[in-house]
């Protein structure tokens, strides 16, 4: 479903967040890391950079996301760098490992809330968890994506596919679940203004997450049909510029070092 190259359209965009979360972890010398969620590969990388004497784990769902970070990404940092295929619902570190830390992945994950404590109890005592996730599912680049899909033709068209909707908790409650676990938390929010150029920018930024679950349904003309329509209301909500199209990126963020000894 996922498709790599879309994604990394934005690359330095959508790495900005990864890269400030990966700045408010103070863990100094990890031995291993996992990045759960590591799509194609090209922020778990930095991580074997930050920290040049940990080992360090991609694991993704997709099967296209882990193939194109194997290769692009694969002989990276002399061998410290693997990625595997697994679904972080089953997924469990043989040892517990230093740095927990995921991307923009727990909003396609139902119940993930559920999930905070088997995730916690796979970092070991004075270990690290990490994640952020969007926080912006109020936004036009959404709604109007669940306005089109509720259109007469495209309701009907939908009805039985099981598509992926994705969600996330407000702050208060990433807080309270992680101090609950016994860990000590800090957690945020920063809203962004990505300047994106080019035609249909915001399109062409969705086309690589939460409109693929949608396309994936339809057939090659009915995507067209059904991008036509939803690019429309995208350019109407945030119109280009003389500088490019702003698009407002709300995200937000938890860094807890769990408790126990170390």
């Amino acid at each position: 479903m996922w498709d790599a190259t879309e994604y990394l359209r934005f690359a330095g965009h959508r790495g900005r967040p990864f890269l400030d979360l990966v700045a408010r972890v103070p863990a100094e010398a990890p031995a291993s890391i996992v990045d759960l969620g590591c799509g194609p590969g090209n922020m778990t990388v930095t991580l074997a950079e930050r920290w040049p004497e940990a080992s360090v784990e991609g694991v993704d769902s997709s099967a296209e996301m882990i193939e194109r970070a194997r290769t692009d990404h694969g002989a990276a940092a002399d061998g410290r760098v693997r990625f595997t295929r697994a679904d972080l619902r089953d997924w469990s570190p043989t040892d517990p490992v230093d740095l927990l830390m995921s991307n923009a992945t727990f909003q396609w994950v139902p119940g993930h809330l559920e999930l905070l404590a088997q995730l916690v109890a796979g970092v070991r005592p004075g270990g690290w968890f990490a994640f952020q996730v969007p926080g912006n599912f109020g936004e036009p680049s959404h709604t109007e994506l669940a306005a089109v899909c509720e259109q007469p033709r495209w309701r009907e068209r939908f009805a039985g596919a099981e598509l992926a909707r994705p969600w996330v908790a407000e702050p208060i409650e990433y807080l309270e679940r992680l101090t609950a676990l016994g860990a000590e938390v800090d957690v945020w929010e920063t809203t962004y203004l990505h300047v994106l150029q080019g035609e249909d920018a915001v399109l062409r930024w969705i086309s690589g997450t939460g409109l693929r679950p949608v396309l994936d349904v339809l057939d090659e003309q009915e995507q067209a049909q059904f991008t036509a329509d939803y690019g429309a209301r995208l350019r109407a909500a945030y119109p280009q510029q003389g500088f490019g199209t702003v698009l407002p990126y709300r995200r937000i963020f938890a860094v807890a070092q769990v408790g126990g000894v170390a």
